[in-house]
């Protein structure tokens, strides 16, 4: 039975029809199989993507109709992060700027978005302002996430802060409504 499979074997190795098709394997597996973890990277980013936007409008609907509803930023975090579903660490790594905009002079908003940044000392939220009745708000969200493949051709184009973690952001505009 030994004998029988060394002659295999041995047959085996020395066969040399097939070894073209093992060139275009080697040649072509690290490419197909990038592409394959790449667009896993893309579906799991766009997943979070759709979960923050969803989160964020849910609280927003309620923002706009609570007006006589004081809330503070960990309270409108909170129900953010609660209302995401699939969204890991949302509670330390999501940061809200809310702003009051005036629509007869409206001025563009600062183009450095408020991140959490864990390598950096803390720093306070800014610009997180309750508007009033008939105020024209604009809530701003970053969220801080670790990419799966930080050294694929992909996770090098995520802008990365001093631990590793990129962001994205989603924005929605909104009137308080009247009490």
């Amino acid at each position: 039975m030994i004998s029988c499979m060394q002659t295999a074997l041995r047959h085996f190795r020395k066969e040399e029809s097939g070894s073209i098709f093992l060139i275009e394997f080697v040649i072509l597996f690290p490419l197909i199989f990038g592409i394959f973890l790449a667009s896993i990277e893309m579906s799991l980013y766009a997943m979070r993507q759709v979960h923050l936007n969803r989160g964020l409008e849910d609280a927003v609907r309620y923002i706009r109709l609570n007006t006589q509803t004081p809330m503070t930023h960990d309270q409108i975090k909170t129900m953010v992060c609660e209302r995401a579903g699939n969204v890991s660490n949302c509670d330390e790594t999501l940061r809200l700027e809310m702003i009051t905009v005036d629509p007869r002079n409206f001025q563009t908003l600062p183009t450095d978005i408020d991140c959490i940044d864990k390598s950096e000392p803390v720093t306070p939220e800014r610009g997180f302002t309750l508007g009033q009745q008939h105020d024209l708000m604009m809530l701003r969200a970053c969220l801080k996430f670790d990419p799966m493949l930080p050294t694929s051709r992909l996770g090098f184009k995520y802008a990365t802060d001093g631990s590793g973690q990129s962001a994205m952001y989603a924005i929605s505009a909104f009137v308080q409504e009247p009490g």
